[in-house]
Order: structure tokens, then sequence, then C-alpha cells
């Protein structure tokens, strides 16, 4: 399958998803990459981890071009662009690999395939605030949205010490095929909004926000 879709959902704001169908030569004749990336491909003992990899670059030079290049803060590991001409988010599940770009706005991404039983740590992340359907039908649905909706906030927030349950809430929202939802944070440190796309694509939920940074 390869490309899925690259599209602008909003101004200065890049989103692009890529299905892995490619072997791991395929995927690597793809792609441009530089000796610290060599390097760091060959580090990678599992197949699926060099996959996710070279999907992740193949991704991203189709969407700005092939001198684009991602390294990695050494405190964080947080991925940033080199010449830090946008703000990159990365996610990956299952063989989808997913890239939010913007050049003025900070963004948080998330994606996940539906495969585990995630009612049973639904505790740990669902505020006590949030609500979720009774229909059985759609509330594995309406709780994955909501992890990934608080993943992509942890993200856009700099991972800066939040506990998905006591520190964000999303308001309360009728899940869709796709759609947008308002979520809080607040850690005492941290006091911010955010307006979030959600999407379902068959069995994966991919969340995404781009917000203009406050300078």
């Amino acid at each position: 399958m390869g490309l899925k879709f690259i599209q602008e959902p909003e101004e200065d704001c890049l989103l692009g998803v890529w299905e892995i169908e490619e072997d791991l030569s395929v995927l690597r004749e793809m792609v441009r990459l530089e000796e610290e990336e060599e390097q760091r491909l060959d580090s990678f003992r599992n197949e699926a981890r060099r996959l996710e990899f070279l999907s992740v670059r193949v991704l991203l030079q189709r969407m700005i071009g092939p001198r684009a290049r991602i390294v990695y803060d050494p405190s964080t590991n947080k991925p940033y662009l080199h010449d830090r001409s946008y703000n990159i988010s990365i996610s990956h599940s299952g063989k989808l690999t997913a890239i939010l770009l913007s050049q003025k706005k900070k963004v948080g991404l998330d994606m996940e395939q539906m495969t585990h039983r995630i009612s049973s740590i639904a505790h740990y992340f669902i505020n006590p605030a949030e609500r979720i359907t009774d229909d059985e039908t759609r509330k594995r649905y309406h709780l994955y949205i909501h992890w990934c909706a608080k993943e992509a906030m942890y993200k856009i927030c700099d991972k800066n010490a939040l506990n998905f349950r006591e520190h964000m809430v999303l308001e309360p929202f009728d899940p869709a095929v796709e759609g947008t939802v308002v979520g809080h944070v607040d850690n005492g440190r941290i006091r911010d909004d955010f307006q979030l796309h959600y999407r379902r694509m068959k069995d994966y939920v991919l969340v995404w926000c781009c917000k203009k940074e406050i300078r």
C-alpha cells in the first residue's frame, strides 16, 4: 500500500500516514539516510522496529523533501528536524506510521490499533469527570479516542510530568467516525486547552492537535 495520504487538515498543519507493506530491502531503497541514521538503524535487532524507523523517514521525505532528517534530543529522546524547519510528532502502531508537521504551531499526534482490551486499564487514564458511552458497540472505540487524545496532549506539552487520569480531562462527546473534542491539561504548572481532531481508519484510531505557540 505505501502512502495512504498526505493532507493539510488545517492551515500550517501537514498530516501523513504510511502503511507498511514493503520489506526492509524495499524500504531501504526508498529513503536517503545519513551516516548517523544508518548506525541507528543497524542498532535495532528487531525487524519491526527497523521497518518503523524506515517508514517514518520514507514518509517524512515524501512530505517535505529528501533532505529532511530527524534527530533526537539527548535528554528527552524527543524527535525534531535537524534544521528546525518544522515541529514534528510521530506515531506508529501495527502496520501504520503517522507524522504531523507544522512550521509555526506545536503539534501532538497519536495513533493506536484497537487490538487490546482497553476497558481493563481504563481506570488508569479516565478521569471521574469524563463520560464514556454505555453503548457496548462503541465503548471500546470511545476509550481509544480518550487514550490517543491524552497521548497527543502529552506530546504537545513535551511530556511534562502529566498524569493521564489526574491532569487531563476531555469534555463529553459522542464518538463518530471522525470529529473534534476539547481537552484540558492542568497539573498546577501547565494549564492549557486543546482542540483535538480524531479519525477512525478501520481498526485504527488517529488523534492529532496543532496549536499556535504563545511567545
